[in-house]
């Protein structure tokens, strides 16, 4: 019985003797789960370190700034396009401005990326000293693993004779386990170290690399500053010209608001007249009701008169679906562009002399670019106005939008449009440098709004 229980054991020993020798090293099952802890920790760690709620990421700026870059590059080339004449020097001057609010906007946004890169390098390093200590404590729990080896002899040798001198057969399968535990673990020890070791290495690539992204942005802040000051000269050139034909430019300023309020009164009058069309086509279709119950119902769903367009079903529905989009329309144009004159009564920001009123927003645009619907509805009105050329009135329901300055009309009263259909070729003017404005109104029946409250 004693030579089958040797037997036994010498089997068991050289089992445990050749996964030993495919292992470099060796370790047990308590301490893979401390490692495994230690590395939990560590990425609970490295995942806590992120962006604070609120801030914008580097890419997110990136895209504003290029966005602001792109306006920029618009506004250039209409300032390039307008001649300085007296005619256009005030358009000029709200170009210029207009170029000068993206510019700072772009110095702005780069600042932010500037912070924003900084914040992810503080991130990186504290990452890399975490990865840093915890790849220490593993070398040194290696390297402490490796001279307690060498100081026992762990020999193929020792490890046979460590098992035979077992009491019995379960404690000889419990210290060959045990080798064999303690030899994965020193192998999966020494793959962890240099996985760590790779991990540092890319995460110290990727500092370098952001630290050069800071020196870029940094490059591009200053020549933004550069060309800031500038348009802030040229800006300051033109204002010193304009207070010296104060005269000229109020003539200039008083003949637009003649011609502004000619066309409000127009677009007036004629909303009113619709509005009296719409509830003649509500009496009429109250008068052939069956019953009199029917033509009673109309009659007090009916606003007063003059007030308040009378819709349709298929009307109320247009409305109500317009309403629910606003700051989500289109720009009512094609190309590229920019708001050179906002809604309501403005002191110009440059002149002090000047005071400005638009009952809707001139966007000034390139040559050849055409108006177009900012959601479906019908033709209602074309008309000729004045300093406005031809102008075009939409109907969505209660609500009506006017496209004004434009050289060519495209539609005729009565037709049917839908979101983003050419009405119209927008007027440019061969005097002023192909200066092409669109003049565009909002209106709630008889009520202007602010029409970039309502566009995306």
């Amino acid at each position: 019985m004693k030579r089958f229980h040797i037997a036994i054991i010498l089997l068991i020993c050289c089992t445990a003797i050749n996964i030993s020798a495919q292992r470099k090293n060796t370790g047990g099952r308590s301490t893979t789960r401390t490692t495994n802890s230690n590395n939990a920790n560590t990425n609970n760690k490295t995942q806590e370190l992120q962006v604070p709620e609120g801030l914008y990421s580097v890419e997110e700026l990136e895209r504003k700034r290029e966005d602001a870059l792109d306006e920029i590059a618009v506004t250039s080339q209409l300032l390039k396009e307008a001649s300085v004449s007296a005619k256009t020097s005030l358009n000029r001057l709200n170009l210029l401005s207009q170029q000068l609010l993206a510019r700072k906007k772009v110095i702005s946004l780069l600042g932010e990326e500037i912070a924003a890169i900084d914040r992810r390098m503080k991130t990186m390093n504290d990452e890399i000293d975490i990865l840093e200590k915890d790849l220490n404590k593993k070398k040194e729990n290696y390297a402490k693993s490796m001279q307690t080896q060498q100081q026992e002899h762990r020999t193929s040798q020792f490890k046979m004779l460590l098992i035979l001198s077992a009491e019995d057969l379960a404690q000889s399968y419990r210290r060959m386990r045990y080798l064999q535990e303690y030899s994965k673990w020193q192998k999966e020890e020494a793959e962890r170290i240099v996985t760590k070791q790779s991990e540092i290495t890319r995460r110290k690539t990727e500092l370098e690399k952001s630290k050069e992204e800071k020196q870029t942005l940094l490059s591009q802040r200053n020549n933004e500053n550069k060309k800031l000051e500038d348009e802030q000269k040229q800006q300051q050139t033109e204002v010193k010209d304009l207070n010296k034909k104060q005269r000229e430019l109020q003539n200039l300023l008083q003949q637009k608001r003649k011609e502004a309020d000619a066309l409000n009164k127009q677009i007036d009058n004629l909303i009113a007249e619709e509005i009296k069309k719409s509830e003649k086509n509500a009496a009429s279709q109250s008068g052939n009701a069956a019953t009199a119950e029917s033509s009673s119902k109309s009659a007090s769903t009916r606003p007063a008169s003059g007030s308040s367009y009378v819709l349709t079903e298929s009307e109320a529905t247009i409305s109500k679906n317009f309403s629910a989009n606003k700051g989500k329309l289109p720009y009512p144009l094609s190309g590229k562009y920019t708001i050179v004159s906002r809604y309501g009564e403005h002191q110009h920001q440059e002149l002090t002399h000047v005071r400005t009123v638009n009952n809707g927003i001139d966007i000034q645009t390139t040559a050849g670019s055409e108006a177009r619907a900012i959601y479906k509805g019908v033709i209602t009105r074309i008309f000729v106005m004045p300093g406005f050329n031809n102008n075009v009135i939409v109907r969505h329901g209660d609500y009506l939008t006017v496209y004004s300055n434009l050289s060519e009309v495209y539609v005729k009263a009565g037709d049917a449009v839908n979101t983003g259909q050419a009405i119209g070729k927008i007027y440019s003017d061969s005097e002023k440098g192909n200066e092409t404005i669109l003049h565009f109104q909002l209106w709630h029946e008889r009520t202007k709004l602010n029409p970039a409250v309502w566009i995306k």
